[in-house]
């Protein structure tokens, strides 16, 4: 089985993640800076105290890993409401240390309404978003940027409204632009979808103009680009309520 880098590992998306992919099987490296203060052990747990934003921790941290997954997140306050550059020096640095070594395959979390999700969320949603966390998604945006320009095999992931509810497996994987939209999804069914694209397949593109869809929880993919690589846009949604993984 692989081992998986988490970044952020300590709390929300990050520890449900980490939960998930030690069900999975999978060894886990687990980044942040209060990781070792994760409450639990595991034989495969490999706790890593470190920032996100120092490139020696990111290159040591990769180090005998097969794939990275990104959950940064920010403090309610104050960086909600004057902003932050976190999303985007701390995937920077990421990027450039993957870039240098040997590790290609990302996943990064960042949110819908960052890069061409903005404004699908519909009229509250966005209202919200561009009054509570306008700032932050100029950074997610600039986040999204860096990691589309790289040359990783990479998957961004944009959950909607996250929730603490179980994991319950029944989402949707979208990737047309017509069928994004709000919605609320939990933080574990999110680390399910995150968990399951370390070795799935189903999302690779193939083909410049053929469409073609495989289901799985009713995750849909359209193909278009060149050549073979697992980068991809995806939207999640819970089976009763749309919710968007992008």
């Amino acid at each position: 089985m692989a081992t998986v880098l988490i970044i952020g590992a300590s709390r929300g998306i990050g520890l449900a993640t980490v939960n998930a992919a030690l069900e999975a099987g999978y060894s886990v490296r687990a980044l942040s800076r209060s990781a070792s203060a994760i409450h639990f052990y595991a034989p495969k747990l490999e706790k890593l105290d470190g920032d996100a934003l120092d490139r020696d921790t990111i290159e040591r941290a990769l180090v005998g890993v097969d794939a990275v997954i990104q959950t940064l997140g920010v403090s309610p306050a104050p960086e909600l409401f004057s902003g932050t550059r976190l999303f985007s020096a701390a995937t920077r640095v990421l990027v450039n240390a993957m870039e240098a070594g040997t590790v290609r395959r990302l996943i990064c979390v960042t949110g819908f309404g960052a890069g061409d999700s903005r404004g699908r969320g519909g009229l509250l949603y966005n209202a919200a978003l561009c009054l509570f966390l306008g700032r932050v998604y100029v950074d997610k945006d600039l986040q999204e940027r860096i990691i589309r320009r790289s040359r990783l095999d990479w998957t961004i992931v944009r959950p909607t409204i996250l929730t603490n509810g179980p994991h319950t497996g029944t989402y949707r994987v979208l990737v047309d632009p017509r069928e994004w939209t709000s919605g609320f999804i939990s933080r574990a069914d999110v680390a399910d979808f995150l968990v399951a694209q370390v070795d799935d397949a189903s999302l690779l593109q193939t083909g410049r103009t053929a469409n073609s869809t495989s289901h799985r929880h009713s995750r849909c993919l359209q193909s278009s680009k060149t050549e073979r690589v697992p980068r991809t846009r995806v939207l999640l949604a819970c089976r009763s309520l749309p919710c968007a993984l992008i």
